[in-house]
């Protein structure tokens, strides 16, 4: 069995302005490099392989919290938001005939025009998942992690998800073959003096 713990990056200029970033590649902000600098990756994960998405505020994080450069996988890639990558969520929910909808309403096959849908982001992923050959810690995306967490879960994409993804938390995953299942707790991100 190997364990994959998963970490969402920090945040940016986009994220704390409600933009859909998808695939665009947006860098952190300085906040969260200064919040990032005084954490660390446990102790029990340390040694793990260390995995990134080649964007920068995926692989920025890796390095922040790891002290060393990762491993980047386009696979990790954030879902495309195709379209409405840059806009804001909210305004497409304001729009009736947009098609933007809540993720409790997605299924699988629900995507942006000119973006992908979770079924296209899971097949994109299973790959790079059959070839993790130890444990490792994978620094991506809410929509990569969603998309593995509602693997691990059963979840459809359909009613309200059964886990909620918060920053600064490793969310692991045991993979045996093509089964996943998803450990019941998250692991925090331990407090260091940043130098």
């Amino acid at each position: 069995m190997i364990r994959l713990a998963l970490l969402r990056h920090g945040h940016t200029e986009w994220n704390r302005a409600g933009r859909i970033q998808g695939s665009s590649d947006i860098p952190l902000d300085g906040a969260a490099r200064a919040e990032l600098c005084e954490l660390r990756l446990p102790p029990d994960w340390e040694a793990a392989d260390l995995w990134s998405s080649p964007l920068k505020r995926a692989a920025e994080t890796a390095h922040l919290v790891a002290g060393r450069a990762p491993r980047l996988a386009p696979e990790l890639t954030e879902m495309s938001w195709g379209d409405w990558e840059g806009l804001r969520g909210v305004d497409l929910l304001a729009q009736p005939d947009s098609g933007f909808r809540h993720i409790e309403d997605w299924g699988w096959g629900y995507r942006a025009p000119g973006g992908e849908s979770p079924a296209q982001l899971d097949a994109r992923l299973r790959p790079w998942l059959a070839g993790l050959r130890q444990d490792a810690v994978a620094v991506c995306h809410i929509g990569v992690m969603r998309v593995l967490l509602a693997r691990a879960h059963g979840w459809d994409f359909r009613g309200p998800a059964p886990f909620r993804i918060k920053r600064n938390r490793l969310f692991v995953l045991y993979l045996e073959g093509e089964q996943v299942t998803a450990a019941p707790d998250q692991i925090r991100l331990e407090r260091r003096a940043c130098g």
